[in-house]
């Protein structure tokens, strides 16, 4: 079957992010971005597309057609400085008085703090019977975007594990580029949690093709899912399936499995597309849509701190309910690694 594929000069070269090798661009944040791709149509599987016509057939548990990975980046569990004065003003522009007064000290108090809200979040899953990842960042004091430290929240992994859900790894900024940090970074997490993490997606979606792969295969994680454009939605190298990285400067696959992400909360609305809810709504239907077509695998990213906000929850309750409306297998990283690589991934070596 990607025997064939190599033969499509086209999709192959799209399959295996050939544009992104030898970078002279990239990003503030060190990313390739969809505006500086050569390929178009990113809200269209292609080589996905190619591999259903040539014989790929995935099935899923209990019949299902399709299925959904969910997926939190959890960047921080405390709001931000400036949240506790902005709140209390939102809230007295709501005319919410008891919400104004609690908001002063949700840095202090975990009731009040918006942002402690992964068992919220784990409870909310459990409505639509779905399980999901949670990835945290892992951070020294001293490097960007510290928020936590990753030991404060031994009984919070604990408590998404008991349940059912999966722990993984946030990579920091450099973890991408750095061997000796993702494992230092894993065995961090693997420490407070009590047992081996195996999934992965690195902070501001930095990657580096092939390279990061080849550091994540040798750092002992078994998948990784940060392979998505970060200003748009859609499909990256073409695939709404998990797949095998190919790398092209040494002619061989990489021991990895990358569960390619499509939607993340921030590309749709004011950080990059900025869609409004109508049109961010289209676009997240039509993605959800164009998987079940294919029979395919769509990740999904909602942050932790993105929940927070009365819309922006909603609208994530509504995916899920979209998503079990349409009898999706709606789960965690882990499970859809473990379930690709013993029920679907043989028979596409046949």
């Amino acid at each position: 079957m990607f025997e064939k594929l190599k033969e499509n000069e086209e999709l192959w070269a799209l399959y295996a992010r050939k544009e992104e090798y030898d970078l002279t661009f990239r990003d503030r944040y060190e990313r390739f971005p969809y505006y500086m791709s050569g390929h178009g149509n990113i809200f269209e599987p292609r080589v996905s597309k190619f591999l259903v016509e040539n014989g790929l057939k995935p099935q899923y548990p209990d019949g299902k057609k399709f299925a959904v990975c969910l997926t939190h980046d959890i960047d921080a569990v405390y709001p931000d400085k400036l949240y506790p004065i902005i709140g209390s003003i939102k809230a007295l522009a709501r005319r919410n008085l008891t919400e104004a007064m609690k908001t002063p000290f949700s840095r202090i108090h975990r009731k009040w703090n918006p942002c402690w809200n992964l068992r919220e979040i784990v409870k909310l899953e459990a409505k639509y019977d779905a399980k999901s990842s949670f990835y945290f960042l892992a951070l020294n004091p001293e490097e960007t975007d510290f928020n936590y430290n990753i030991r404060d929240l031994e009984s919070e992994l604990g408590f998404i594990s008991d349940s059912g859900w999966e722990v993984g790894l946030h990579g920091g900024h450099e973890s991408y580029k750095s061997l000796e940090d993702l494992k230092e970074k894993k065995r961090r997490v693997e420490e407070v949690l009590g047992k081996r993490i195996i999934g992965y997606r690195n902070h501001y979606l930095k990657f580096s093709v092939p390279e990061t792969w080849e550091l994540l295969s040798k750092a002992g994680f078994k998948y990784d899912t940060t392979l998505g454009y970060p200003d748009c939605a859609g499909f990256r190298n073409g695939m709404c399936h998990p797949f095998r990285p190919f790398n092209l400067n040494e002619g061989r696959q990489i021991d990895i499995l990358e569960i390619p992400l499509v939607i993340m909360d921030r590309s749709l609305f004011k950080d990059y597309m900025r869609l409004d809810v109508k049109k961010a709504w289209e676009c997240t239907k039509h993605l959800i849509n164009t998987v079940e077509r294919y029979n395919g695998v769509i990740t999904i990213l909602w942050h932790n701190n993105t929940c927070i906000e009365g819309e922006n929850l909603k609208y994530y309750e509504k995916i899920l309910e979209y998503c079990a409306g349409k009898n999706a297998w709606i789960t965690s990283g882990e499970e859809i690694y473990n379930w690709w690589t013993s029920q679907v991934e043989p028979g596409t070596q046949k």
